[in-house]
């Protein structure tokens, strides 16, 4: 009997996060190629991570030619190769969201899709604030967040693979830094952390992006 399954996968079968997260990976691919502008990789981008099935997704990486020697994104559903990093030039480049950002007796918080400018300065007076990098893009290839916590805290987040250099200074408070011994990433941003922590801390650590989490029917949460 022969096998009359077709060689892609229906287009009415339910995507996985993996599925997705392989035409993320080709869309920033194809910004750092010159083939798509920010605004078409941003449209594009909303619409991978609301997709529910394989036919919502294929047509975000029909006019982009495979690369060599990769799978197709929608292929078979097996999980990304091990080893293959993040499209960094892809995320370099551009103008800063924002260059500032000030609690006191509050938080503040960037996360998500943002770019961190070529010097970001965080204030944190009896209050605390997060900064989330695992998901940002950066103005340069170096840029530097200079931070003042007074009674207050400072949480920075940063993605495997990114270079990080924490030279803030601790007066009865100190500069927490958990990173990791895993290898630069080859292209990867470089991002250096300095300031003062009077009796109040800033934490620097490493952790991986977050899975997609899609809510029925909703779309990704942009926070900036």
């Amino acid at each position: 009997m022969s096998d009359d399954r077709p060689e892609r996968p229906l287009p009415e079968l339910r995507a996985s996060d993996a599925d997705r997260d392989r035409v993320v990976e080709r869309l920033r691919d194809a910004v750092a190629e010159g083939r798509l502008d920010m605004e078409e990789f941003e449209e594009r981008l909303e619409v991978a991570y609301t997709s529910r099935t394989y036919g919502e997704l294929e047509p975000l990486t029909r006019d982009l030619p495979a690369e060599p020697g990769a799978a197709a994104p929608l292929a078979s559903g097996q999980p990304a190769p091990a080893g293959s990093g993040v499209a960094w030039p892809a995320r370099i480049g551009g103008s800063g969201t924002s260059a500032t950002a000030v609690a006191v007796m509050s938080g503040f918080q960037r996360k998500g899709y943002w770019t961190v400018p070529a010097r970001f300065n965080a204030v944190a007076f009896w209050g605390g604030g997060e900064l989330d990098l695992r998901e940002a893009s950066f103005a340069q290839r170096e840029v530097v967040i200079n931070c003042l916590a007074v009674m207050g805290g400072i949480e920075i987040t940063v993605p495997p693979g990114v270079e990080v250099d924490v030279r803030g200074i601790g007066v009865m408070g100190a500069f927490d830094q958990r990173l990791t011994s895993d290898p630069v990433e080859p292209g990867a941003p470089r991002v250096a952390v300095t300031g003062l922590a009077f009796w109040g801390g800033v934490q620097v650590k490493v952790k991986p992006p977050k899975q997609p989490k899609q809510a029925r029917g909703g779309k990704p949460r942009k926070e900036l």
